[in-house]
């Protein structure tokens, strides 16, 4: 039996506007996936899980790309139809549909995308090859992960670990490192790219930030003035495509097989 939250409203997920790590974070995610869809004027791109709608808005605002977005939860699906009726710019097609039975012909579009959600499928494998399906043979298919073997998650688990072993006290409230409840897969790098090339040749393996939730640097984050903080975000987002294993988000876009 499939058991999931329809009326689910992202109420749980990380904040993007607490503090300048997570909104670097955020920003340079969605930028990234987006830009990995290859858009421009006239495609067309699907947006699976599209939440709220807010990448599916922008992502057709800024390139001219005819964009739709699949969303089975009501409640997110049913905001976004009312923001939608009050824009005065063409905004995305709105369609409700699971990620691993999307409505749609073989071929239909340019690109498919998931940010952020595909952990949160029961069935990742079966949705990534209906965006797979749906997508032309010299199209772009475009997954967002969280890496829960990032840089970060790996340190804090350690210290927290060690902590433990010498006697300290340590929160066992739910950490960054610990997968939520509502995540069915506990992805890292091997597992993504394992999944992803069953029904795609993988292209593109992007790392996207570095240190985010580790305590120290969150902590530092908001005492430290932009001039100083800035420098370091990009930085480590610098060595996070370098290294994409110990990213804090992976990015990974390729062509149907």
């Amino acid at each position: 039996m499939r058991v999931v939250d329809l009326d689910r409203d992202m109420s749980d997920v990380i904040p993007t506007g607490t503090t300048r790590d997570s909104e670097f974070l955020f920003e340079r995610m969605t930028q990234a996936t987006l830009d990995a869809t290859l858009p421009a004027p006239g495609k067309r791109i699907v947006d699976v899980a599209s939440g709220f709608g807010q990448d599916a808005i922008a992502l057709q605002t800024a390139s001219g790309a005819d964009v739709v977005g699949a969303e089975p939860s009501e409640r997110m699906m049913a905001w976004t139809r009312l923001k939608s009726g009050e824009a005065t710019t063409p905004v995305p097609a709105w369609v409700r549909s699971w990620g691993d039975a999307l409505p749609f012909a073989d071929g239909s579009f340019d690109a498919a995308f998931c940010k952020g959600a595909i952990d949160h499928f029961d069935q990742p494998l079966r949705a990534i090859g209906e965006m797979a399906r749906v997508t032309k043979p010299d199209g772009r298919v475009v997954l967002a992960i969280a890496n829960f073997e990032s840089l970060s998650c790996r340190w804090a688990r350690w210290a927290d670990n060690v902590g433990e072993a010498l006697g300290a006290e340590v929160s066992r409230g739910r950490r960054h490192y610990d997968v939520p409840a509502d995540h069915f897969t506990r992805y890292e790098l091997g597992l993504m790219t394992e999944q992803m090339e069953t029904h795609v040749i993988l292209e593109e393996v992007i790392g996207i930030s570095m240190a985010w939730g580790l305590p120290v640097w969150t902590r530092a984050v908001p005492k430290l003035p932009t001039s100083v903080v800035d420098p370091v975000l990009k930085g480590l987002d610098a060595a996070a495509r370098r290294f994409p294993g110990l990213a804090d988000v992976v990015i990974l876009a390729g062509r149907p097989r």
